[in-house]
């Protein structure tokens, strides 16, 4: 296991700067696993996360070629990847196979991908889902979605902590 990096988040790939007056950027927010993938994706103000469906997924390549589709369907300018790090902060197995994933997201979409934080976006998803009448961890595929909104959530919060601090003279 190796320490993960004391920001939250690492790119996968170079992020392309954008122009000031392009305004706020789509991002597809991924809760990886290995047979099925929650999916969010933030409003074109960057402040709202709605849940996608989620992806059920035969392989690697299937869930690659699955999720690099939707991207392209939302119009998606960047991709967070959950990074799901121990509770003590360092890299186990699964957060190297989302790292991975990540990357290979990179290479097939050609868009700027970072993993970020994930750690308890899955209880976080099965809360929302006991709140609104869900049936727990029997519906499986909506406590993905759920981890999905809330990794996308805590990251567009992030991002616009940045841009106040930016503005901040």
């Amino acid at each position: 296991m190796t320490p993960a990096p004391a920001a939250g988040s690492s790119s996968t790939s170079p992020a392309k700067p954008r122009p000031a007056d392009r305004g706020p950027l789509r991002v597809l927010a991924v809760d990886w696993g290995e047979r099925r993938i929650g999916l969010a994706v933030s409003d074109p103000t960057g402040t709202i996360a709605t849940g996608l469906p989620t992806v059920i997924a035969r392989g690697r390549e299937d869930a690659l070629a699955q999720v690099a589709a939707a991207a392209a369907g939302i119009e998606a300018e960047r991709i967070v990847v959950g990074l799901p790090l121990l509770l003590s902060g360092e890299r186990g197995t699964a957060a190297e196979a989302a790292e991975s994933f990540a990357n290979g997201l990179a290479e097939r979409t050609g868009l700027p991908v970072e993993t970020y934080d994930e750690r308890l976006t899955s209880v976080m998803g099965q809360r929302r889902l006991h709140e609104v009448g869900g049936r727990g961890s029997r519906d499986k595929v909506k406590i993905d979605q759920g981890a999905a909104i809330a990794l996308l959530e805590s990251f567009l919060m992030r991002l616009a902590h940045r841009r106040a601090d930016e503005d901040t003279p």
